[in-house]
């Protein structure tokens, strides 16, 4: 005999949800910015915990039925995870050949008292796309450019707004960042479309983010030295062999995204040109990362590369800031971000198979009636996320799964969805007090969130600018005729 399963109600549906909600408020306020080494993972698993027992209990679900669920959806991410750990290596290997020095020790170069805010926001987001990390950014070059800026005169207010709006724009926009992986993943996407897909709102709410930015540095009328960033930029040539033969190996990365090469096989490549990159350009990297004097440089090479792509390695200087910023992780630093991805894939497994995402979503859907009020509503879902979970991660993850579908029935591609979610998750996130981002800036910088925020002009500008192309239907992309036909055989199946 098949038992029939009933349909959940909008508060039977929204109970795992505020299970999850107040147990993290909980877990946040207990474990604050370490959460993420692994309670946040395990609060997801009590909510999907949760959401199986009212499906199992309640609406009449069998536990079989549940598991395969978790199983499809944490199989979807699995491109995502693969793309994660390749990132890791990537960024170890980038980092021991030089490449991600030399971006930073160029980016410096631009630096000018006379446009001290623009260019601290570039530089900025020049560190935070060869590295990946608005958190490394803000808590390195980010420092250094808060005491120029202070020498200088600048409020350190307005200087906080200038270094998280580049640090974020770079967050959003690289390859290497976790959260730039985490919205396509979730959305249904691949990373590149989605990169690609962001540019349309991104790069327009950067270029009035700059030109605020160069407005107060006109008028404010600041000099001052820049030692500070001159002997950061001295420690690097030092320590490296910087060199422009060293971006072949970015361009040649570009070039395979440009020309649509798959995620996987580019950023392969690209980490294990990093490590020829080293082997050739930066011997005394090799063996202070290898520890081997005894042995040769082709058995220092092999060893030094292998512990860039799999784990931590540091080069350590006469400089702390640079020493902040010469430290990689490689495959190993992804696992949180995996088990994070895993946990919340179960439990959006569960809610999805169950039927309690759905619910949900009809429920916002009749109330949406364009493009427009649909990207706001996601948007919107992704701030809430943000100041009740305290965590951007789950801003991103619980809006992704409930939408995905909502997209696909109003024939809107996923990278739409995925733009909406960095657009309002990712940035915003800093902007609250007690949320792990604008806690652990607050305190890296010794800037009050409450100081800092009303100058984050891009952090404020995204989710502004990403619902109003949604209004005026620009940069949106939707799914053919075609396609549409056989989305609706797959939703009916």
């Amino acid at each position: 005999m098949v038992t029939k399963h009933k349909e959940p109600t909008v508060l039977e549906a929204l109970f795992p949800i505020a299970f999850l909600i107040v147990l993290l408020v909980v877990n946040i306020w207990i474990f604050g910015t370490d959460a993420l080494s692994g309670s946040n993972q395990m609060v997801l698993i009590l909510s999907a915990a949760v959401a199986g027992l009212m499906a199992v209990y309640r609406l009449k679900y069998r536990w079989e039925t549940l598991q395969d669920g978790i199983v499809k959806s944490i199989s979807s991410a699995m491109s995502s995870i693969l793309i994660l750990l390749l990132i890791g290596a990537l960024a170890g290997t980038w980092m021991l050949s030089g490449i991600v020095p030399a971006m930073i020790y160029f980016g410096l170069q631009v630096l000018n008292p006379t446009i001290f805010l623009i260019a601290a926001c570039i530089v900025c987001a020049i560190v935070s796309i060869a590295t990946g990390s608005s958190w490394t950014t803000v808590a390195t070059v980010g420092v250094a450019l808060l005491g120029i800026g202070k020498a200088l005169g600048f409020e350190e207010g307005l200087i906080g707004g200038a270094i998280i709006s580049g640090a974020y724009f770079g967050d959003k926009m690289s390859p290497l960042s976790d959260t730039t992986n985490l919205a396509p993943a979730m959305a249904g996407t691949d990373l590149f479309t989605h990169i690609r897909h962001m540019t349309k709102t991104t790069v327009p709410t950067m270029i009035i983010t700059l030109i605020i930015f160069g407005l107060i540095g006109v008028f404010s009328g600041a000099k001052g030295s820049v030692d500070q960033v001159k002997d950061i930029s001295e420690v690097i040539l030092r320590q490296f062999n910087i060199s422009g033969w060293l971006f072949i190996v970015p361009i040649v990365v570009i070039v395979m995204i440009v020309k649509k090469v798959s995620a996987v096989p580019a950023l392969l490549a690209g980490a294990i040109l990093g490590g020829v990159f080293a082997i050739i350009f930066q011997p005394q990297i090799i063996q202070l990362i290898a520890g081997s004097p005894d042995f040769g440089y082709a058995y220092q090479s092999f060893k030094a590369v292998m512990m860039a792509l799999y784990g931590s390695i540091s080069v350590v200087t006469s400089n702390e800031i640079v020493n902040e910023l010469l430290i990689t992780r490689g495959m190993s630093g992804m696992l949180n971000t995996i088990w994070l991805i895993v946990c919340a894939m179960a439990f959006g497994g569960i809610m999805e198979e169950s039927g309690m995402l759905k619910v949900l979503a009809e429920a916002v859907i009749r109330k949406v009636h364009s493009v427009g009020s649909l990207i706001a509503s996601t948007a919107a879902t992704c701030m809430f996320f943000n100041v009740t979970t305290s965590d951007q991660y789950l801003a991103i993850l619980v809006p992704g799964r409930m939408y995905a579908n909502v997209y696909r029935k109003r024939g809107l591609k996923p990278e739409n969805l995925s733009r909406t979610l960095e657009d309002s998750a990712t940035v915003t996130s800093v902007l609250i007090p007690w949320n792990t981002c604008g806690a652990t800036q607050a305190s890296v910088l010794g800037v009050a969130t409450l100081a800092y925020a009303p100058y984050c002009f891009f952090n404020i500008i995204s989710p502004i600018m990403t619902v109003l192309f949604g209004y005026f239907k620009l940069g949106i992309n939707y799914y053919s005729e075609e396609e549409m036909k056989e989305i609706r055989k797959e939703l009916a199946a």
